[in-house]
């Protein structure tokens, strides 16, 4: 009897040890979770929290290209095309929302381009508290840009891709609440340059366009109805 406990007792014992080396297998090969936006590196005062290092390669199935008529003076205002091409405009919209001098424009200046292209909806659903929110997500606050201009700072991007709608995970998951409402996500390759020094690195952003046949929508046109510049409202 007592032999029978003392096997009985190492089978145990030994089925124990196995699980216990199969769990700690599964936690060892099982692949980490992938973080919601990318990760910020550690960059200067003037980089916004969405960053990623320059030269990080594009996701798989990322496209880029503006369809459409191509952009002229005649057709832009206040910067951004006037068009129904919803994937031009929020190509430039983005490369706007990362492009200021502070040698030429004060924060006011820089808040008031990107006020006049954000249409507020009837709804109350896009109030400029966003926008503000967002714009600070860039990097850039009242409060920063007096001493960004002590160094002459000023930044410049170029599209590097674009998804729109079913191109994105999430928008498969949560379609657009109307039609004629568009979602683009932008990654921009962004320049800052001071008299500090250089710092490149690609950053996305996400563009609300409203378009005809949208009620809201202006007639012959696209808007920009909201931009999203925090990681943890980028759309992927």
């Amino acid at each position: 009897m007592n032999w029978f406990r003392r096997v009985g007792r190492r089978e145990w014992l030994a089925a124990g040890l196995i699980a216990l080396l199969m769990i700690s297998a599964v936690f060892l090969f099982w692949p980490a979770g992938s973080p919601s936006g990318p990760v910020p590196p550690t960059t200067s005062a003037t980089a916004p929290s969405t960053v990623k290092p320059s030269g990080t390669a594009t996701a798989p199935g990322s496209t880029f290209g503006v369809p459409g008529e191509p952009v002229t003076p005649e057709t832009m205002q206040d910067g951004l095309p006037r068009t129904l091409d919803y994937r031009a405009l929020a190509v430039a919209a983005a490369k706007g929302i990362y492009s200021w001098d502070s040698r030429s424009s004060s924060y006011s200046d820089v808040y008031a381009k990107v006020r006049s292209w954000w249409e507020l909806l009837p709804d109350g659903s896009n109030p400029l508290s966003v926008l503000v929110r967002e714009l600070e997500g860039t990097g850039v606050t009242a409060g920063t840009f007096t001493a960004l201009a002590d160094q002459s700072a000023r930044r410049s991007s170029i599209a590097e891709s674009l998804r729109c709608d079913l191109e994105l995970a999430k928008v498969q998951e949560y379609p657009a609440p109307w039609e004629g409402l568009h979602v683009c996500t932008v990654i921009v390759q962004v320049v800052d340059e001071s008299s500090n020094g250089r710092i490149a690195y690609a950053a996305p952003v996400t563009v609300m366009v409203n378009c005809p046949p949208a009620t809201t929508a202006p007639s012959g046109h696209c808007a920009m109805v909201a931009f999203y510049a925090t990681a943890e409202r980028i759309v992927y």
